[in-house]
């Protein structure tokens, strides 16, 4: 049987403002999964639009497209186009799931939800005539999960190409986030097995790793575990946490032994009645320069992610974040407009109250103001989100953030990392265009190398930063 998986291209990917290199980091790690349940006799091909051009004049039996918003419309495209020739198409991912009525009309099976359960359901369906044209999970296991189908990713054209999944979901309940809505009807956090997990990691060439999860620390049994099965690996990793997590127990020092290096960190807003707001529980009275403090202490890097937008937000938001994050050597910032998602309780907050402006799912982006604003006007919101950035990261930013480095080296490193991923895009776009970014691992492993520290108080935090960019709906399970 020829098989074909497709992750479209998200729209702003294509857009004249776009970053060729935040779309060209990490693999489809959800399709490779979901390849590994297909027969060893079938033909596979997995294609990436972010990186390569899509074929469509092929002619598989089965086409399999993972959906996010911005690019649904590109996907329901493609998946028409092929159900014209005669192919059978599934839908899944986190649209999917939100918003299955939508998509149901471009597939002939929809997937709600994780596929670990439903997909192998699916195949034994199909080879017998009989496929349903829904499928929802309702079962939550990473038990017997066969290995990533990882030969089918093209890994020249990543620049981490050693992208790696040990959980699904996350413990807590923002009112931004998918996660509730992918996961509803079963455990909406889960982790697999630990020796699992280090035979996934044991396969992966090079030293480094990224892990993908959306909390890496949100299980202590298995995190604990994990690092302490890492740690004669001799890896560098980095991965996702929150700031509740970094403050609590040891875990922390745990995963910088085993080989943490840097780490996203969603400090979200410094406004209270923001975060309850977003139900972010676990930031509440929470002391961000401590999270801080603690993880340059261990010389854990930090990508600071960050909401503009909250109804107690002002026009000084934009300001006072950048001064933050320059004040406390925060290298690398992600910042974003806030984004009411289909399926989230902040989309139905907000339809509730009749906020919403558009449904045209294109303009979901994070860049973009698609809901009635409060406290500052749709322009004042993207004018801020943009300033935001380039305030951030220009050369007098990076250099007095960098110079509050005690160190020399602290101080090198993070003026020419902090530099270097902003300000040398022709750099990136020649990488990219040669095929050649997977030869630049050596050069971030070792700035990933890690340079022992002395124990820190106060407000002078020491060390670089992480890769700057983990868009809020890419995660890297199944069908999502």
């Amino acid at each position: 049987m020829k098989v074909k998986l497709i992750l479209p291209a998200l729209t702003e990917a294509e857009s004249p403002f776009w970053r060729p290199i935040k779309y060209s980091l990490f693999p489809p790690l959800g399709l490779a999964t979901l390849a590994a349940y297909l027969s060893p006799d079938d033909e596979i091909d997995l294609q990436d639009q972010h990186v390569e051009k899509l074929n469509l004049n092929d002619h598989p039996h089965l086409v399999i497209i993972q959906v996010y918003i911005t690019n649904a419309y590109r996907a329901y495209k493609i998946a028409d186009h092929y159900r014209a020739k005669g192919s059978y198409v599934i839908l899944g991912g986190l649209h999917v799931t939100s918003l299955p009525l939508e998509a149901a009309p471009h597939a002939d099976s929809i997937f709600i939800g994780p596929g670990e359960d439903t997909f192998p359901k699916f195949l034994i369906d199909f080879k017998n005539g009989c496929p349903q044209k829904i499928y929802r999970s309702t079962i939550r296991t990473l038990e017997r999960v066969p290995p990533i189908r990882r030969d089918l990713i093209k890994r020249h054209l990543y620049l981490v190409p050693n992208s790696i999944v040990v959980t699904r979901g996350c413990p807590h309940h923002c009112s931004f986030c998918y996660k509730d809505a992918f996961f509803e009807g079963g455990r909406t956090f889960y982790t697999q097995e630990v020796d699992d997990a280090l035979a996934e990691i044991d396969r992966l060439p090079g030293r480094h790793l990224y892990f993908l999860d959306d909390h890496l620390l949100g299980n202590t049994k298995f995190a604990s575990a994990l690092f302490s099965g890492m740690k004669g690996m001799n890896r560098v990793f980095q991965g996702a946490a929150t700031v509740d997590s970094i403050l609590r127990g040891n875990l922390i020092e745990q995963a910088a032994e085993a080989g943490l290096r840097s780490l996203f960190v969603g400090f979200e807003t410094f406004s209270p009645q923001n975060l309850k707001q977003s139900n972010k529980k676990q930031n509440l009275e929470k002391d961000y320069i401590k999270a801080v403090n603690r993880l340059h202490n261990l010389g854990i890097m930090i990508n600071g992610s960050f909401v503009f937008g909250l109804d107690d937000d002002d026009k000084d938001v934009f300001k006072r974040t950048v001064d933050w994050g320059v004040k406390h050597s925060i290298t690398t910032s992600t910042y974003h407009v806030l984004t009411p998602y289909p399926g989230t309780e902040l989309f139905n907050s907000m339809e509730r109250q009749g906020r919403m402006l558009t449904k045209n799912w294109d303009l979901y982006d994070t860049r973009k103001v698609v809901y009635q604003t409060i406290g500052l006007t749709a322009q004042e919101l993207e004018d801020g989100y943009w300033w935001a950035y380039k305030e951030f990261y220009k050369w007098n930013s990076i250099f007095k953030a960098s110079m509050q480095h005690e160190s020399h080296l602290h101080k090198l490193k993070h003026f020419f990392y902090a530099g270097g991923w902003k300000k040398f895009e022709p750099v990136w776009n020649f990488l990219i265009k040669t095929k050649s970014l997977n030869n630049t691992l050596p050069a971030l492993e070792t700035v990933l190398t890690k340079i022992n520290l002395g124990k820190r108080t106060g407000n002078a935090i020491p060390d670089i930063a992480d890769l700057p960019i983990r868009p809020l709906h890419v995660q890297a399970s199944t069908l999502e």
